[in-house]
């Protein structure tokens, strides 16, 4: 277990350290690749009620993605995070979305004391675009360390085992790894999309 822990704190030194070197032409370049793969995936094409990370700086930029989530009348929820746990907030437009207060982290959610839909109490998911630092090609994924994504993706995965929950990972070619320590909690990805 500890060195298991040891490898994914090595692995995302590692990680940081590549993204932190590209530009932001190769961001934008790279996320419009991958936005294309994405909007015509199967999954995402099938889905209807679907989660997506608002991106940071260093991220897959997603914008266009759930502007297009809006765009196609799917429904968009988005992460909505506090010190312990996570969940997943329905948002009704891009304007809400642009009205959103921002956390200590730059990343946009609704404030604590906002009252919204919450996809867990209301019917599940189909998909969820899953953010992360590393990926596998075989659907491991390294994440920040919090296991926000894997507790959801499991609890969401046992409250609706019908709803054939599909996960996405989005990444940039400097996120693909030839492996990942993983264990027990650690959730893996159906689809990778990456350029």
């Amino acid at each position: 277990m500890e060195l298991v822990k040891a490898a994914k704190t090595n692995l995302r030194i590692n990680l940081k350290k590549k993204l932190s070197l590209m530009t932001a032409n190769e961001i934008t370049e790279q996320s419009k690749i991958i936005t294309n793969k994405l909007l015509s995936h199967p999954a995402y094409k099938r889905s209807n009620r679907v989660s997506i990370y608002l991106s940071m700086d260093s991220e897959v930029q997603t914008y266009s993605i759930v502007k297009n989530i809006f765009d196609s009348g799917k429904i968009c929820f988005i992460p909505k995070y506090n010190k312990s746990e996570m969940s997943m907030v329905k948002i009704k437009s891009i304007g809400e979305l642009n009205s959103l207060p921002k956390t200590k982290w730059n990343i946009s959610q609704p404030a604590d004391d906002d009252v919204c839909e919450d996809a867990l109490a209301t019917g599940g998911l189909d998909l969820i675009i899953v953010p992360g630092l590393g990926f596998t090609t075989d659907g491991k994924r390294l994440g920040r360390g919090k296991g926000y994504y894997d507790r959801c993706i499991t609890e969401y995965k046992n409250k609706y085992p019908l709803n054939n929950l599909k996960t996405i990972g989005l990444a940039f070619s400097e996120q693909i790894c030839e492996d990942i320590p993983t264990n027990q909690q650690d959730s893996l990805i159906d689809f990778l999309v990456y350029p």
